[in-house]
């Protein structure tokens, strides 16, 4: 008896033959004819196995096969065993066909295997780089020697789409063609054709009315195409893109007192040619309530008082989710710097709708106190562990303390070392007094090559240049090697710094430099300095926010004088001669507080020092400098900055003050909108050829101040990578003996900093406010670097 079953049936049955071999059937041949309502199957008899061959392996081994298949030699075998048999070989998934046979007492395997995949291309693709693609598709199965399945063929389709989907394109198409190889493999091509990214057309709101369509769009970050899109990508729509705007939404109202406010429903709709999206958004705002009663319950541990202090709702005012969410959190951490790393504070609301009133009760319960036992950390595949823990206030063994936790999280983030740092405090199972502490980095390039230019109205290309490596190997440690290329400066620094040269964090820092001013390039006067120093410099810390420092540096001064050099570095070399050597102590003073190195929104950075000649060499003066920054946050958005520089030079013994150790003020980094160290006293040289130049010579004192209002670049939102600000300078240089505020200099203008893909740039338009005749201007400046 012969029954052809259909051909998925017949993947799982078997199949006979009368040439000389027994007829066998399977279990599906017997489910058919019961199906039929006919007589079972009664040409298979049952016997013992003696050998079992397989028939049709090509590049799978027969000790494969046997191993998956459930019969063995000498084990008996009937229908009901032989389709287990057939079965269990197809799920392996290896085999596209498979049939059993029995020639005297020898069960044969007859298999056709799936062909493997020879390669997987991708072709038409460019939102997505070839390499991205592969990895998703791998990650699916769909790779080079595997199994070759149509079904994962399909899914890997899909696959695709949705990565394009996610970027807005819905017009992709996916088109898969499979070419025969030799060796039972096949090869997949995958071609993509991407078509146009579907923009969005429009965004409205409905049942709005306390505030405008737009006022909401300021708060989400979808919108139609500008022309800043292909930055942002905003008019790119994506589902995770709408809830998060639905979230800022909903946080939008709630910090304005719309505590019942809800969002009914969201429609999206695309064009028929795919290229368009238009979004509906319908909210309910509800009615705007404010601040009733505001109470405690719960274990206050008797600081009342001090918890209620701590509460920035006042009753009878307009209610803020956000304001609330801060109250809480600064009570959940004091308590956290008392130990009680569990505690639950939960704001627990009374409406009242008559009066639109809703009052709170702050509900504490602290838990118990908790130590810490083991602090892990990851994420650091270049720098090492200790370079991080030694930045760890919180000790294991120790009381937890939220406090300490959070200072070493601000520590290890000023390193610069990482993008981000984050900490987890994670219970120890079956000991509620035990917490473990994980603090995760993601690791930036920490070597940086730097190119600053300058363009002025005036003069031509100034450029800069330095390679620096602040993680060096991975120890924390530092060197760097910065060159100035300009025509003016061209300077060569080697530094080494050793942050903790003792275990107490004592930092230690070599420099080796040479500095060659050739004011003649840019005819700012008739002579040429070359300085060539060595120094060394100790830093102690006195606090978690303070070091002091103290150094020793030596250093060779050559003076070469033309013809037209300045009346000052003639009266120099007439008294020290065109070799200066100085032997030089140094002391110094900082504070840092601010939240990020890179992009601060609050804090303060103080610097003061004083450098001193000692007695060992024959030039005698002292220079004191005092720098101070301060960051004043607006909102989370928008911050003031403040700056301000001081500096104070004078002689010793009555002997002449280096001219070449005076201050200099103009430029990027100083009164942007005047040309580099152009301010102050001025020496107008007479050519040889006729007219005459005018030659800064700096001063004995310098005044410097600036404020900025920093803000999200247009269309960018809340990203901090690239921000603009608007600027105001005021400084000057003065003799010590002719301070007068009255000659301050003043600028003002706007600029960017963004930081690239490739390395952070810093953009500015200055202009002088404040002026005098024969001020040298410069309006476009600009700094670029890229990282390795």
């Amino acid at each position: 008896m012969i029954v052809r079953w259909p051909l998925k049936a017949r993947k799982t049955g078997l199949r006979a033959r009368r040439s000389g071999q027994r007829v066998v059937g399977l279990g599906l041949v017997l489910g058919l004819c019961a199906a039929l309502s006919s007589p079972p199957v009664s040409a298979f008899e049952a016997f013992t196995i003696r050998d079992i061959r397989v028939e049709g392996a090509q590049r799978i081994d027969p000790g494969t096969v046997f191993g998956y298949l459930p019969a063995r030699v000498g084990d008996r075998i009937d229908a009901e065993a032989a389709s287990a048999a057939v079965k269990a070989l197809f799920a392996t998934g290896l085999f596209r066909d498979v049939s059993l046979a029995v020639e005297g007492d020898v069960l044969v395997v007859k298999i056709a295997e799936r062909p493997a995949i020879g390669d997987v291309e991708v072709t038409g693709n460019k939102e997505f780089d070839r390499d991205t693609l592969k990895r998703s598709l791998r990650d699916l199965g769909l790779a080079e020697s595997r199994i070759f399945d149509r079904s994962l063929l399909d899914r890997a389709e899909q696959e695709l789409k949705r990565l394009y989907l996610s970027r807005g394109k819905y017009a992709v198409k996916v088109t898969s063609t499979i070419t025969p190889l030799e060796r039972n493999r096949v090869g997949v091509v995958l071609a993509i054709e991407e078509g146009e990214s579907a923009r969005i057309g429009s965004i409205r709101f409905v049942g709005n009315r306390a505030f405008s369509e737009s006022d909401l769009h300021k708060e989400i970050s979808l919108g139609t195409p500008n022309w800043l899109s292909w930055y942002t990508k905003a008019d790119r729509y994506s589902r995770s893109k709408l809830d998060a705007d639905l979230e800022s939404l909903r946080s939008f109202y709630l910090d304005r007192g719309y505590l019942e406010f809800a969002i009914r429903s969201t429609e999206v709709s695309i064009s028929p040619d795919k290229e368009a999206i238009d979004i509906v958004i319908s909210v309910d705002e509800g009615q705007l309530f404010r601040v009733g009663e505001l109470g405690f319950s719960g274990d206050l541990m008797g600081r009342e008082a001090e918890f209620r202090s701590m509460l920035a709702l006042r009753k009878d005012q307009i209610y803020s989710g956000r304001t609330l969410n801060d109250s809480v959190g600064r009570i959940t951490d004091r308590l956290g710097s008392l130990g009680f790393a569990f505690a639950s504070v939960n704001a627990v609301p009374t409406i009242d709708r008559e009066t639109n009133r809703v009052s709170f009760t702050i509900v504490i319960q602290p838990g118990r106190r908790a130590y810490v036992r083991r602090i892990e950390i990851s994420g650091n595949a270049r720098t090492r562990d200790e370079v991080i823990r030694r930045e760890i206030r919180q000790y294991e063994d120790a009381w937890y303390d939220a406090d300490k936790i959070r200072l070493s999280r601000e520590r290890i983030g000023r390193l610069g070392f990482f993008t981000d740092v984050q900490v987890q405090t994670q219970p120890v199972p079956e000991s509620p007094d035990q917490v473990d502490l994980r603090f995760s980095v993601s690791e930036r390039p920490t070597g940086a090559l730097t190119l600053g230019v300058g363009v002025s109205s005036s003069e031509k290309l100034i450029i800069t240049g330095s390679i620096d490596q602040q993680n060096f190997l991975g120890t924390g440690k530092a060197l760097s090697l910065n060159v100035n290329s300009s025509r003016l400066f061209r300077t060569a620094i080697v530094r080494f710094v050793d942050p903790y040269y003792t275990e107490d964090g004592i930092s230690r820092t070599l420099e080796a430099s040479t500095r060659r001013n050739d004011a003649r390039v840019l005819n700012l006067g008739d002579y040429v300095l070359r300085t060539d120093a060595l120094g060394i410099r100790f830093g102690i810390p006195s606090s978690e926010l303070d070091r002091i420092s103290l150094g020793v540096s030596g250093e060779v001064n050559s003076i070469e004088l033309g013809a037209q050099a300045p009346n000052r570095y003639r009266l120099l070399v007439d008294e020290y001669g065109d070799r200066i050597d100085a032997f030089l102590g140094n002391v110094g003073w900082s504070r840092d507080s601010r939240d990020s190195a890179l992009t601060p929104n609050r804090g303060r950075l103080q610097r003061a020092s004083l450098e001193f000649t000692l007695p060992v060499a024959e030039l005698r003066y002292w220079r004191a400098t005092y720098a101070d920054q301060y960051y004043l946050p607006i909102s989370r958005d928008y911050t003031l900055a403040f700056s301000g520089d001081v500096g104070y030079g004078g002689s010793v013994g009555g002997r002449m003050f280096p001219v070449f150790k005076n201050f200099y003020a103009g430029g990027i980094g100083s009164v942007r909108g005047f040309y580099t160290s152009s301010l102050g006293p001025q020496e107008i040289d007479v050519l040889p050829q006729g007219g005459t130049r005018i030659v800064p010579l700096g001063g004995q004192v310098r005044i410097a101040g600036s404020a900025e209002f920093i803000f999200p670049f247009p269309g960018t939102g809340s990203d901090r990578t690239i921000r603009s600000f608007l600027f105001s300078d005021v400084g000057n240089v003065f003799t010590d003996d002719s301070i007068q505020l009255s000659e301050l200099r003043a600028s003002a203008g706007i600029g960017v900093n963004w930081f690239t893909p490739i390395g952070p740039m810093k953009l500015s338009l200055g202009t002088p406010i404040r002026s005098k005749p024969g001020d040298r201007s410069q309006t476009f400046q600009f700094q670029f670097g890229t990282s390795f």
